[in-house]
């Protein structure tokens, strides 16, 4: 009988802790799906950033342009084209260094949106093993109560002797 209260308390025990790691990944699952959606919002951004600046670099290849045209006509246009030249140099480069965050963000998401699967089938997978304990836990304690029904009838048998 003893043998039967420490085995149920082993059980409570190891359902508890079941319980506590189910939450304990349910936060994590929940700080991972933050993170995901703040790098979303961030790669959104970050591509709207490179949009606008392909349009500005559109625009000064296009002013480039016009003023090499203009450039053969006067040495002060051809100051004003490499001045834009310039300018167009350093908006490419922007360009490419958002283009290379955008792509680290994707990976990152990528590999954001790996764990917190992993995380998520932890939680089902604790989810499961704590079901299976609380169905083996009201088994056992139906076999307690039988047990106990049983040594009680023996104790009067045994008082009618």
């Amino acid at each position: 009988m003893d043998r039967i209260k420490e085995k149920l308390a082993q059980l409570r025990v190891e359902a508890d802790e079941n319980s506590a790691k189910a939450d304990e990944y349910k936060a994590k699952v929940k700080t991972l799906e933050t993170e995901n959606m703040q790098k979303e919002q961030e790669i959104t951004s970050l591509s709207h950033k490179n949009q606008v600046l392909e349009a500005e670099v559109e625009k000064l290849e296009a002013s480039v342009k016009t003023y090499k045209d203009e450039a053969s006509s006067g040495a002060q246009a051809g100051a004003s084209a490499e001045s834009l030249q310039r300018k167009v140099q350093v908006l490419e480069e922007e360009a490419e260094e958002s283009d290379r965050t955008i792509r680290e963000l994707n990976e990152k998401l990528r590999q954001t949106d790996v764990k917190s699967g992993h995380f998520e089938r932890k939680v089902q997978a604790l989810e499961q093993s704590r079901d299976q304990w609380e169905t083996k836990y009201e088994e056992m304690a139906k076999k307690y109560e039988k047990a106990q029904k049983d040594l009680e009838e023996l104790v009067g048998e045994i008082g009618n002797i």
